[in-house]
């Protein structure tokens, strides 16, 4: 970023969850929208994203819905991890473009719930996913804090 130059919402949440690695890069998931508690993802079918039935494997619809909760629940938001989550398949995509839009139902000081619906570039609904969330801490930790996990005192310390 050029100095004096202000990133947009939507460059920010990209530059910053570029580092969800197997959603962006392995998977191909790209972030359209993002706003407070919401947030809505793509991803272009590839051959690569094809079960032996020749439809888009559950796993990337998951993936999808995941990050999408993800990006909607964290941006510029306290730092949430996912306590369950539920995936209905309702549809085989027809079109050549899935869309994941998560929206936030409710939220609690600790906890949120949100709904992740999932539809092709035709309109055909593929999957519902509903995701609950719980709040680890005041903010999502930097780059530095990445760097030295270990010094988490959220995550589990091995003796």
């Amino acid at each position: 970023m050029k100095a004096g130059i202000k990133m947009t919402n939507l460059e920010r949440a990209k530059e910053f969850f570029k580092h969800d690695v197997y959603a962006t890069s392995t998977t191909g998931i790209e972030i359209e929208e993002v706003s407070l508690h919401h947030a809505v993802v793509s991803l272009k079918i590839e051959q690569r994203h094809l079960n032996a039935a020749n439809t888009v494997m559950g796993g990337v619809l998951f993936t999808m819905a995941d990050f999408a909760f993800a990006v909607a629940a964290n941006f510029d938001r306290p730092l949430t991890v996912t306590l369950a989550s539920q995936i209905s398949f309702l549809n085989a995509a027809k079109g050549e473009k899935l869309f994941a839009e998560a929206k936030c139902i409710t939220e609690g000081n600790r906890t949120n719930f949100y709904e992740v619906d999932i539809t092709d570039n035709l309109g055909t609904q593929v999957a519902k996913i509903t995701s609950n969330g719980y709040k680890m801490r005041s903010r999502f930790p930097n780059s530095y804090e990445r760097a030295n996990i270990s010094d988490d005192p959220y995550r589990e310390q091995k003796a």
